[in-house]
């Protein structure tokens, strides 16, 4: 029986993962992309005030189990999606519902930070890692996240909050080791590691068949 597969887009803040997840799901046919921050607490659980910043944002962070339950393990489990998937909406910090529907062999993309974790790692078939440095990943991220506040407020937040969470990931997992390809997702780059990509991901789906 053929199941579906599930690729994951790891790395960290401003590597570029959304960029390229949104070019690889262009690329291949029918594939669905979901946005690990697709899935994250409301604002009262992620802020948790009882708990560090960076404990709060590695912990308390995504709705890893509501993810899981809902769309990778039927999914691992050789069964379609048909049904209202619940979506965060950043806008009222609640969740909307919308139809999803993912044939039992079709294929998923999911982009976000610390995919290689204990409770979502065995539900990928492949985890590529986008591994940027942090000098540009921070500077991406001081023109990207504006909805921070000022520049100085940017790089406080990802001081505190942000870098030592990734510490800790990078520490705990290692998870340039263990994804199965790392990327620099530059620009003049992208084009071929996209294809290079799409290749390994059609060989691994060969060779599973």
């Amino acid at each position: 029986m053929n199941k579906a597969k599930i690729i994951g887009i790891d790395g960290l803040g401003g590597s570029g993962k959304t960029t390229f997840s949104k070019i690889l799901q262009q690329r291949l046919d029918h594939a669905k992309l979901f946005h690990l921050d697709d899935f994250i607490y409301p604002k009262s659980i992620r802020y948790d005030q009882n708990v560090s910043e960076q404990e709060a944002y590695y912990n308390k962070q995504w709705r890893y189990d509501y993810l899981i339950q809902s769309i990778l393990k039927p999914l691992k489990n050789g069964l379609p999606i048909n049904g209202l998937i619940e979506f965060y909406n950043k806008e009222n910090d609640d969740y909307e519902e919308k139809q999803v529907m993912i044939p039992a062999e079709g294929m998923i993309i999911v982009e976000g930070v610390f995919l290689q974790r204990k409770e979502l790692r065995d539900y990928f078939d492949a985890v590529i890692f986008i591994d940027v440095n942090k000098e540009d990943r921070l500077e991406r991220v001081l023109g990207r996240d504006h909805y921070i506040g000022t520049q100085d407020e940017i790089l406080k937040k990802y001081e505190s909050r942000y870098f030592p969470a990734e510490d800790r990931y990078l520490e705990e997992y290692d998870p340039v080791h263990l994804a199965d390809r790392v990327l620099s997702a530059v620009n003049s780059r992208l084009e071929r590691e996209v294809n290079d990509v799409i290749s390994f991901i059609e060989n691994r789906s060969s060779s599973t068949r």
